[in-house]
């Protein structure tokens, strides 16, 4: 089993899961992504396109043996497992996608915007719905990445914290980054925020902070800025990017930015993915720190009832 963070995170966030599994005596492997933790962090935007992710994981995988693996990932690592297994499907006997739907034309604004739910972001107020934020890294990307870096452990605190079920169908504070002039707003720094150590242990959060302070923000950020190439990739994926392979999808019911309950974010999915299941928690976007036993129950089920 190969395990995929996003954005903000490292491996580390996936320690629960592979003691889990591990112990059920899979082979359990977690890389840090370009740009994150104690991994390269090339200089250049245009050195996080996922096409290069995805070769960085196929050399991976090819080091560990090659063998049809199962691949699970959460947010960005969501797009690059998808999109490995959609490119090179002998590598997969099953893809886990947690807390963002697999887009098959690739994931970008031009695929993501259509399918917000305007009766939450009306397009006149909220033109890019709960991705201005998104938005915000193609216009302000200097401007983000400054605000982030200037107290590091602050802003990934303030990031990671749980999803809360009174904000279910109401505006997501990521819309309205750009309004604010930034995430943090006129201040320019996340307000002092403690850790919380029912998602991260103590020593993998200090592990966190160590690597965003060794390369910034700036890398795991360029990840954002690569639209075009993203798009242009996702379309070379043969059968229009089906997967054939089982697919666990898990929604996070309070995640503002990325459920797919209740609008039309999780239809592509539906549509490329010839044998999906898909299981929602109430969680916010950090689901496998929010909900660690359930998401690996829900991942043994399912293994079971797929055979695999």
């Amino acid at each position: 089993m190969i395990f995929l963070h996003g954005w903000p995170s490292i491996s580390l966030m996936w320690r629960a899961q592979m003691d889990a599994f591990a112990d059920d005596g899979w082979h359990c492997v977690a890389p840090d992504l370009r740009g994150f933790g104690r991994s390269s962090a090339p200089a250049a935007n245009d050195a996080y396109t996922i096409e290069k992710v995805v070769a960085d994981m196929a050399e991976l995988h090819d080091h560990l043996g090659g063998k049809p693996a199962i691949w699970v990932g959460h947010d960005w690592g969501v797009v690059a497992a998808a999109q490995l297994v959609a490119h090179e499907p002998k590598r997969s006997r099953g893809v886990v996608l947690t807390s963002l739907a697999y887009q098959p034309y690739g994931y970008a604004l031009s695929t993501i915007v259509p399918l917000v739910d305007r009766t939450i972001y009306p397009a006149d107020k909220y033109p890019d719905g709960q991705w201005d934020y998104y938005r915000y890294y193609t216009k302000r990307f200097e401007a983000a990445v400054t605000d982030l870096d200037a107290d590091v452990a602050a802003s990934l605190a303030s990031i990671f914290q749980p999803g809360d079920p009174a904000g279910v169908g109401k505006v997501s504070p990521n819309a309205e980054v750009t309004r604010k002039g930034g995430r943090f707003g006129a201040v320019h720094r996340a307000p002092p925020t403690k850790p919380n150590p029912a998602l991260w242990p103590p020593a993998d959060f200090d592990v966190l902070v160590q690597g965003f302070k060794a390369h910034g923000f700036r890398p795991s950020c360029a990840w954002y800025m690569n639209d075009d190439a993203n798009v242009a990739y996702a379309r070379e994926a043969p059968d229009g990017g089906r997967i054939s392979q089982p697919v666990l999808f898990v929604n996070g019911d309070c995640d503002q930015i990325c459920t797919i309950t209740g609008n039309r974010q999780g239809d592509p999915m539906r549509a490329a993915c010839a044998d999906l299941t898909v299981t929602s928690m109430p969680s916010g976007h950090w689901l496998p720190l929010e909900r660690k036993a359930e998401l690996t129950l829900a991942i043994r089920t399912w293994l079971k009832t797929r055979n695999l």
